[in-house]
């Protein structure tokens, strides 16, 4: 019998970027290697995680840190399918038409929530373009299904642009995510070549807006590094994310997926990772994670606390 996992194998993650040339996949230095995960919780994650045939982006976006995390009984879900309208060239997330919502996947996903205990939920997707609103009703009723499920989990969502997409963001900030992260992913100068689908300055602007609806709600971003980009190019980039009023900000190195994807131009060292910790915490962020191997979810709800803890010690 052929199941649902058996036909996602089987297609090609990246049909659109099948007559690209290669690009030649550098050999990690030391400080990029991570160990493999072990049996027994790691197991109980996927189990949970393939119970009602959920997506995950640690597993979908070739997470490096995927042993770690479900090792702990956490894992970010992937909603609206694992299929992107997008392209861009650093993502391992397949690009094509996108099926229809799944319309119990809010209550599956609070389930999964639930049972791994988790005391805080990291939710993103696939953009999708294809949907009027972007898949913000969606993301608001899975807010509100972990609402239900686990009142005393907090809520982190990464969403996509909703580029052209008049009111989807506010129908996600009214359901009350504890934070709102939306990525920048990269410098300015890169994104016609890195994400050719978004616009930095809409990207920013949308940051910017979440604090004029709700001055409370932490806003996060990230971007990754070694993608060409110049050192005051990220500092520039520090400097508008907090023009927006974003709390929080993540750094981590990029990884290439396959050799269809963009390359690495360089490992950027823990030693400049610690000095852009340094200048991000001296232009006023609330919280820095910037090392290589940050991502946007990794150790989410630990960063959270002292995200809340920094902001008591601000307003005291």
């Amino acid at each position: 019998m052929v199941t649902l996992l058996d036909m996602r194998a089987a297609r090609p993650r990246h049909p659109e970027k099948v007559n690209k040339p290669d690009a030649p996949l550098l050999r990690k230095p030391d400080w990029i290697r991570v160990r493999a995960p072990g049996p027994g919780v790691y197991q109980e994650t996927k189990e949970i995680v393939r119970r009602d045939g959920l997506v995950t982006v640690c597993e979908e976006a070739g997470c490096p840190n995927i042993g770690e995390c479900w090792s702990k009984k956490h894992a970010t879900f992937m909603i609206m399918g694992d299929t992107c309208t997008r392209a861009c060239a650093f993502c391992n997330v397949r690009t094509g038409r996108p099926g229809p919502l799944v319309p119990d996947e809010p209550e599956k996903v609070a389930r999964a929530i639930a049972a791994m205990g988790l005391s805080h939920a990291v939710i993103t997707s696939v953009d999708r373009d294809d949907l009027d609103d972007g898949g913000a009703a969606h993301f608001a009723q899975v807010i509100r299904a972990i609402r239900k499920a686990s009142p005393k989990t907090t809520i982190e969502v990464l969403t996509p642009d909703f580029l052209r997409k008049q009111g989807a963001l506010e129908q996600v900030v009214e359901a009350q995510p504890d934070v709102f992260n939306h990525n920048l992913e990269t410098v300015p100068s890169l994104y016609l070549r890195i994400r050719p689908g978004a616009r930095y300055f809409h990207s920013l602007r949308l940051l910017q807006r979440v604090k004029e609806l709700n001055p409370q709600m932490f806003t996060k971003s990230g971007i990754m590094v070694g993608l060409g980009e110049e050192r005051e190019e990220v500092l520039q980039v520090m400097d508008d994310m907090r023009t927006a009023n974003v709390d929080f900000i993540t750094i981590g190195q990029y990884l290439q997926p396959t050799r269809k994807h963009a390359a690495i131009d360089r490992f950027v060292t823990p030693d400049e990772f610690k000095a852009y910790e340094t200048t991000a915490y001296a232009k006023g962020f609330l919280m820095v994670a910037s090392t290589p191997l940050t991502r946007s979810s990794h150790h989410a709800g630990d960063d959270f606390q002292r995200l809340r803890e920094a902001r008591a010690r601000n307003s005291a």
